[in-house]
């Protein structure tokens, strides 16, 4: 993923409400010298503010999108929905030759049009039998791996479990 999209999936984390360093570095898949650049630019652009809350113990920071931060998200999903639409309509021509380029041409959106839910993986996948290629030649292992929904937090009881205990109310 190129680093305009490492900005639009770090600023679309944080719009959905992810405040704290860890869960953003977690959720957007990023290193954390990487995210800390990507947060500086964000803050120096006026998209995110970064506070300070003193604690009993330490300081905490939470990070907030600002109006233009969000409007700037807004912008970019915007974005990334047309060029979907662009590659949806390329498909329905049939032409393969020209799904190909534009799969190409498009390849860096990708993964973010995947972590967002613009992407319909039925259409995807026959785009890619289309064009008789597979989704790992256009998007790498790692990016392919989705969140359920950008900004959950929530892990799931059975993550690390080998069994399952079943409460019956006895």
């Amino acid at each position: 993923m190129d680093k305009e999209n490492k900005e639009t999936v770090v600023l679309g984390v944080i719009n959905h409400g992810t405040s704290k360093f860890d869960k953003i570095l977690r959720e957007a898949k990023v290193e954390p010298e990487e995210l800390d650049d990507i947060l500086q630019k964000l803050e120096n652009s006026g998209l995110i503010k970064v506070n300070k809350k003193k604690g009993w113990i330490s300081t905490k920071i939470e990070i907030e999108p600002t109006e233009k931060g969000y409007r700037e998200f807004e912008n970019r999903l915007k974005i990334l929905q047309e060029k979907w639409k662009q590659l949806e309509n390329t498909y329905k021509s049939g032409s393969k030759q020209e799904l190909k380029q534009k799969l190409k041409e498009n390849k860096s959106l990708l993964p973010s049009m995947m972590m967002f839910g613009i992407i319909d993986m039925m259409m995807f996948s026959m785009m890619f039998s289309m064009i008789g290629t597979s989704m790992g030649s256009f998007i790498q292992a790692e990016d392919m791996e989705m969140n359920d929904s950008v900004g959950n937090t929530e892990e799931s009881d059975f993550e690390n479990d080998d069994e399952f205990d079943i409460d019956i109310g006895f």
